[in-house]
């Protein structure tokens, strides 16, 4: 599986763009995408998520347009944005299962899935408390589970770490690496830390332009 960017910008007026000619080739492994704030890395992940269309450009997986056939990769993906939102009033399992429900999945299968994950993000004695009780780590949490909810080909992830405390923040990036062995993860962060620990290859954004894809030592 492979998730090709050609040549992939997008233009918000006459005089900015977010992201200007980016092309990348990524396949399974984590690929983190660093960069300072107004570098483009939201922009370029909302295009690979088919929330934004490029300006210029084509995105393909296994080489399928996905502007032109974006269910192709809907089907396929995990995605955590930056700013992720929840149903203040659901429990923690009510909205798992209610965006198990949105992806299809059957009960019997969401409910082992949602066990599982709660279990491993320390979530379980806390399912049935209404999220807007739940700190800023803990809907975080909640995000990271509902983006693994359907095992997906392709995983998004913006800022996964944020907010949670240095033990859940490591268990984060052991989930991330154990679940990237057979698919393509892309890994948006500041914390400089959690790519060297995880990714296997990096790729820089400056002023919305590609600097560099690498692996991390030669970075």
């Amino acid at each position: 599986m492979s998730l090709r960017l050609e040549s992939i910008g997008k233009q918000y007026n006459d005089d900015v763009w977010g992201v200007r000619d980016v092309t990348l080739e990524l396949d399974p492994g984590i690929h983190g995408l660093l960069g300072p704030n107004g570098s483009g890395k939201s922009t370029l992940m909302r295009i690979i998520s088919t929330v934004m269309d490029p300006s210029t450009g084509t995105v393909y997986w296994n080489g399928t347009d996905i502007t032109d056939s974006p269910n192709t990769v809907r089907s396929i993906l995990g995605y955590l944005p930056q700013d992720f939102g929840v149903y203040p009033n659901l429990t923690a399992r009510e909205f798992l299962e209610y965006m198990a429900a949105l992806r299809g999945l059957d009960r019997k299968t969401a409910s082992a899935r949602i066990d599982e994950l709660l279990t491993f993000l320390n979530l379980k004695m806390d399912q049935d408390r209404k999220l807007h009780t739940f700190s800023g780590g803990m809907r975080q949490s909640v995000g990271i589970a509902q983006a693994l909810l359907n095992d997906p080909d392709l995983l998004v992830v913006d800022e996964p770490t944020v907010g949670l405390d240095p033990e859940k923040r490591t268990q984060v990036r052991n989930l991330l690496s154990s679940a990237a062995n057979e698919r393509v993860v892309l890994l948006s962060t500041h914390i400089v830390p959690d790519v060297e620990a995880t990714a296997n290859k990096v790729a820089l954004l400056h002023d919305g332009e590609l600097l560099t894809h690498t692996d991390p030592e030669t970075l």
